[in-house]
């Protein structure tokens, strides 16, 4: 079992990385040329800045029973079709039973903007995220322990 984060647009690492610590789990951060991410636990993997070039490292490189952190609903349906748990870094577990729902949204979002039209940001991130998140992954770590 290893933490795989996408780690372009990853809020929350130093909860992963708290958790990850905890159970002795090690931790994969993948991003772009154009990030500079520190971390004196994870293993950060800079990758070329191409178009998706993180999201496909992640989804290649995921191994059933990892746990993939990622806010792209395309990376967790690949990982989760690999066996791998996902789960967002607002800490909300992507599973069978609700990407098809997801992808399906951001499909209609998708059309709505192409069309012209507006959709609703994102909210902001609070300490609620945080919580759900360190939680949410304490779960999967002690879920996958018992497998």
């Amino acid at each position: 079992m290893r933490i795989i984060v996408d780690g372009d647009a990853c809020p929350g690492k130093e909860l992963i990385e708290m958790a990850a610590k905890e159970y002795n789990i090690e931790v994969i951060i993948y991003c772009n040329i154009n990030h500079a991410i520190k971390s004196n636990y994870s293993r950060v993997i800079q990758v070329d800045s191409g178009f998706q070039s993180v999201d496909m490292k992640v989804a290649n490189e995921a191994k059933a029973n990892d746990i993939v952190v990622t806010q792209d609903y395309g990376v967790a349906a690949m990982v989760l079709g690999k066996k791998c748990f996902a789960i967002s870094p607002k800490g909300n577990i992507y599973d069978n039973e609700n990407i098809d729902r997801l992808l399906f949204e951001r499909h209609i979002s998708q059309k709505v903007r192409r069309g012209g039209g507006r959709t609703s940001n994102p909210k902001k991130r609070n300490e609620d995220d945080n919580k759900r998140l360190y939680n949410n992954l304490k779960k999967l770590i002690i879920k996958l322990a018992s497998l």
